[in-house]
């Protein structure tokens, strides 16, 4: 289903970005891993790291998709992982975590996918997947900022979809909580085990930038595991 497909991972050295760019080349898919972080080595072969991208940049995100479009010949879907988290009261907070949270979770969603848009029109089966957030849904206390941000992805999936409806399909995964390093750190007594693992998640991307997912677009696809 992804064999030979040229995806592109933003915030591909993230806990989650790892998982999906390492699942997809372990399906014989080709990877162009985009990051803020600078990229260690050129990792040649099926693998592209493009390190030190802003995507809060619309300039720089346009030069590092078409580098990876350059390199792999084509893009055949586009993975916005990019993004960030924070815990604030809107009463006690800093106005300016709003702004922040949007540049994060909606400016570079919407930066990479306007600059991958023109090569996925030139493939049969193009795909974009975002990440959204359950807790989107409905906001929880010291949630506003986060969430807010991640409801403009939720709109931004749907407009993408039905702006390029039989041409690229554009859906995004909701998940709760993601089992990470950095969540067991904020969250010690929790039950991890009824978290979200980021290859759970990664297998339902993956599903929705395969082949398989062609009749998929326009959707919230909630990724709950047991919470």
């Amino acid at each position: 289903m992804l064999q030979e497909k040229v995806i592109v991972v933003t915030g591909a050295s993230g806990a989650l970005g790892k998982v999906v760019a390492e699942t997809a080349l372990a399906r014989d898919a080709r990877v162009a891993a985009i990051d803020f972080a600078v990229a260690q080595d050129t990792a040649p072969g099926k693998r592209l790291e493009l390190g030190g991208v802003d995507l809060t940049d619309a300039a720089q995100a346009r030069k590092a998709i078409d580098a990876a479009a350059a390199h792999f010949g084509r893009i055949d879907a586009l993975v916005n992982i990019a993004g960030g988290f924070a815990f604030e009261t809107v009463a006690d907070g800093d106005p300016k975590t709003w702004q922040r949270m949007y540049a994060l979770n909606v400016t570079t969603a919407l930066n990479a996918s306007r600059a991958a848009i023109p090569h996925l029109l030139r493939r049969p089966a193009a795909r974009i997947v975002n990440i959204g957030a359950f807790g989107a849904l409905q906001a929880g206390n010291g949630m506003g900022a986060y969430a807010a941000s991640k409801a403009g992805v939720h709109r931004l999936t749907e407009a993408l979809a039905a702006e390029h409806k039989g041409r690229i399909t554009v859906n995004a995964v909701l998940p709760s909580i993601i089992d990470t390093a950095a969540n067991r750190d904020s969250m010690p007594k929790a039950d991890f085990s009824r978290w979200v693992s980021p290859q759970e998640l990664a297998e339902v991307i993956l599903f929705l930038a395969s082949d398989a997912a062609s009749a998929v677009t326009g959707a919230l696809v909630p990724v709950t595991g047991r919470v």
